[in-house]
């Protein structure tokens, strides 16, 4: 099997590999996937990992694939990884205020009890 097959470009519906290329052996990709029944199945052109959304696979491609992604994959990549530092970040700084508003609390219970 060749390593420079290109997968579809068309990202917006499910995708079936219609050949797979060999997969590196990184600890990305030999972890288990699994999606449910019914349900849409985004399959990596690559290696035939399927993912539940499409954002997964995006990522996906990005982490384990780099070195062979198209042009418009890594853009694509780029701003899934950019939209997903944004959502990290934000549960975060969230995460962090509840745990000053926790802190405060148990100190003003404590402050107010003894």
């Amino acid at each position: 099997m060749s390593s420079n097959t290109q997968p579809p470009t068309d990202a917006a519906s499910p995708v079936e590999p219609t050949t797979r290329a060999e997969a590196t052996a990184s600890p990305r990709t030999t972890v288990e996937t699994d999606v449910p029944e019914g349900g849409p199945v985004y399959r990596c052109a690559y290696c035939g990992r399927p993912f539940t959304e499409e954002s997964y696979l995006v990522l996906h491609r990005g982490l384990a694939h780099g070195d062979v992604v198209t042009a418009d994959e890594r853009e694509a990549f780029e701003a899934a990884y950019a939209e997903e530092n944004a959502s990290l970040r934000r549960f975060r700084i969230i995460a962090l205020g509840l745990l000053v508003l926790l802190y405060f609390g148990f100190l003003f219970v404590f402050a107010v009890v003894t």
